[in-house]
């Protein structure tokens, strides 16, 4: 549904736009300090952030919520990106990274895969949902 061209545009725009918006609310030795500010939310109506990236390059709301899931969770903190899906869904790694003096990072590999903890964790029936990716 979405080109690559498109999906491109969109993560450089999505990128833009957080930087700018968490630029005064970015803390590497503190990282849990500011997240509730950087928490990316969509729960039957469009996170900002997001919304403003995807009007950038002409996707409105109504398509955003077909490729999106209606419930999201995404929490960005300096070393770690973690989203949830639902509600009552399992809070899963989507990137990770080693702090400044930790010797060895989690082997994010060696998890199960968020899709399959997702599932492990949710009590109601698994939805199929169209997933837009970004990636960098």
């Amino acid at each position: 549904g979405v080109g690559e061209e498109q999906l491109r545009c969109f993560r450089e725009c999505l990128q833009e736009a957080m930087h700018e918006h968490y630029k005064h609310h970015w803390f590497p030795l503190v990282p849990s300090k500011g997240s509730g500010y950087r928490c990316i939310r969509i729960n039957h109506k469009m996170d900002p952030l997001i919304g403003k990236a995807a009007g950038m390059i002409g996707l409105s709301h109504e398509r955003l919520f077909q490729l999106l899931p209606s419930e999201l969770t995404l929490w960005v903190d300096p070393f770690e990106v973690s989203y949830r899906i639902g509600e009552d869904g399992s809070i899963c790694v989507l990137y990770e990274s080693p702090q400044p003096g930790e010797k060895v990072a989690k082997q994010l590999e060696s998890r199960t895969s968020c899709k399959e903890e997702w599932r492990i964790g949710r009590s109601s029936p698994s939805k199929s949902y169209n997933m837009m990716t970004v990636s960098s």
